[in-house]
């Protein structure tokens, strides 16, 4: 018998693909919801049912919380698996399944709404006895008191929104000639993203590493962690390359800082996964930075590293199953990297890239791993997040981990639309990010330039030959009903842009 009867996926791309197959897996059907947009997207075709909730602006449909509730409780359904964005971590959403009577599969939405709050969530650290970075109580813009406080934390300083992340709301401030006009600026932007101008202060770290804990608590009073991911590859604040284990952490300072996400997550009475993220100092002192109270884009490498499968044990938790094990009885297994593949053009400054997948070539082999939420026909939109994918690897080390990733990277061939895909391999080819000498401003100090090579520009004049005889069977959903390439792809039929070895995806 399953744990739940029928489990909505409120989510879409790759995400829900991979919360699909961990419910079927288990043996519990699965209901997608999509917009008008995503009506033939991949995680439509292979869920049991599917619920169309709206047009394509996630505004009224992803993010409408009465329709995807009762999307929910129109099909059934005793369970909502939130994913990771769109309504993951918003407590309405959360009380709202509550109070429908559907299982909410992530912590319970007092912890949400107070782990949401950043200046909050400090205070509460605090009192657990988790480090935490020197800074002020939030403030609605500029008050005179803040010259004073900054003075007290020591230059430089960073404005931070109380509500919300991304970087959003965020300004680094070296000296006090510019403090106020930054947070000023902060507070509107915050106002703006989040409706919540509310600003505060807190101590700058010189080039730190963001290493953050994977932790698991059950209903029964037990909590463990599955060990930390490095995740200073980033952009813009947003992380694009992670690795586990963290290549500068001994087992003394694992143990400190997984001690302190463990005290972290019974503090604020966590139940289910998340992940307390901390900043990693030079001088190997860290500070609570947040807890993201949901299932992490990054989730895949702990997975490979402890052998573990997250989405089925936070469904297991959900139903009110204890945890199968004990902090002694997990162990590092080996080394895990990951990278997101987005849609964007790294050579046009990040412009997101839209249009028609005409064809699909992901890696494979030994340690090798793809979470993808398209196949041959999807249309890339501007409405949603570019993610495509993310490629995932594993091996016995670091190095060979890193290896495995670039020789990963050269086989991805993704038709129609541009990725990252050149620029990714320029960071993970980078002589100091082979030697594990990272940190948050990595990107900045290492501009990686990279100039698009000739077979992408013979595909995309493949593509653009292509396209109008392409675009009917695309946009009627590819080789809907049946599993995804099964079709011959443009390089089949016209012998371009060959692969050395060709790999079903």
């Amino acid at each position: 018998m399953s744990l739940f009867r029928k489990v909505l996926i409120a989510n879409r791309g790759e995400i829900a693909v991979r919360l699909l197959r961990g419910c079927r897996e288990m043996g519990i059907p699965v209901v997608a919801i999509h917009s008008e947009a995503d009506e033939t997207a991949l995680h439509v075709q292979l869920a049991d049912e599917s619920v169309c909730i709206g047009p394509a602006e996630p505004r009224v449909s992803y993010l409408d919380i009465e329709r995807v509730v009762r999307a929910a409780r129109d099909t059934d359904c005793d369970a909502v698996h939130p994913g990771y964005g769109f309504l993951s971590e918003n407590p309405e959403f959360a009380r709202a399944c509550e109070e429908a009577g559907l299982v909410f599969i992530g912590p319970p939405s007092g912890v949400i709404r107070q782990l949401g709050d950043k200046t909050a969530a400090r205070a509460l650290m605090k009192s657990a006895g988790v480090p935490v970075l020197p800074g002020t109580e939030p403030v609605a813009g500029w008050v005179e008191e803040l010259a004073n406080k900054a003075r007290e934390i020591g230059y430089p300083i960073l404005v931070k929104a109380a509500a919300g992340g991304g970087g959003k709301g965020m300004r680094i401030v070296g000296d006090a000639s510019t403090l106020q006009a930054s947070v000023e600026a902060s507070s509107r932007e915050a106002a703006g993203a989040f409706g919540d101008g509310r600003v505060f202060l807190e101590k700058l770290l010189e080039r730190p590493r963001h290493v953050e804990f994977q932790i698991l608590a059950d209903g029964h009073g037990h909590t463990v962690h599955l060990f930390e991911r490095e995740c200073s590859i980033q952009r813009r604040h947003q992380k694009i390359l992670e690795e586990a284990p963290c290549p500068v952490l001994d087992e003394e300072l694992r143990a400190r800082m997984g001690k302190a996400a463990v005290d972290a997550a019974r503090a604020a009475g966590y139940v289910n996964a998340g992940t307390v993220e901390f900043l990693l100092s030079q001088d190997r002192q860290f500070y609570f930075l947040e807890v993201n109270t949901r299932l992490q884009v990054e989730h895949p490498i702990t997975e490979m590293v402890t052998g573990l499968d997250l989405v089925q044990l936070q469904v297991a938790i959900a139903a009110g199953k204890p945890l199968p094990f004990e902090q002694s009885q997990l162990e590092l297994r080996g080394h895990a990297m990951e990278c997101r593949i987005y849609a964007e053009d790294p050579t046009s400054g990040f412009l997101p890239s839209t249009g028609l997948v005409l064809g699909l070539a992901e890696p494979a082999g030994p340690g090798v791993r793809v979470d993808s939420g398209i196949h041959e026909g999807s249309e890339v939109t501007i409405h949603y997040d570019p993610m495509l994918a993310k490629l995932t690897v594993s091996a016995p080390d670091r190095e060979t981990c890193r290896k495995r990733l670039v020789a990963a990277l050269r086989e991805y061939r993704v038709l129609g639309v541009t990725t990252n895909v050149p620029y990714m391999i320029a960071v993970a080819s980078h002589p100091e990010f082979a030697s594990g000498n990272t940190h948050t401003g990595f990107l900045g100090e290492h501009l990686v330039d990279v100039e698009r090579p000739r077979q992408h520009r013979d595909a995309a004049a493949v593509a653009a030959a292509l396209a109008l005889s392409l675009a009917p069977r695309a946009a009627a959903g590819g080789s809907q009903g049946s599993e995804p390439g099964v079709e011959s792809s443009p390089w089949q039929e016209l012998g371009q842009w060959r692969l050395s070895e060709r790999r079903s995806p």
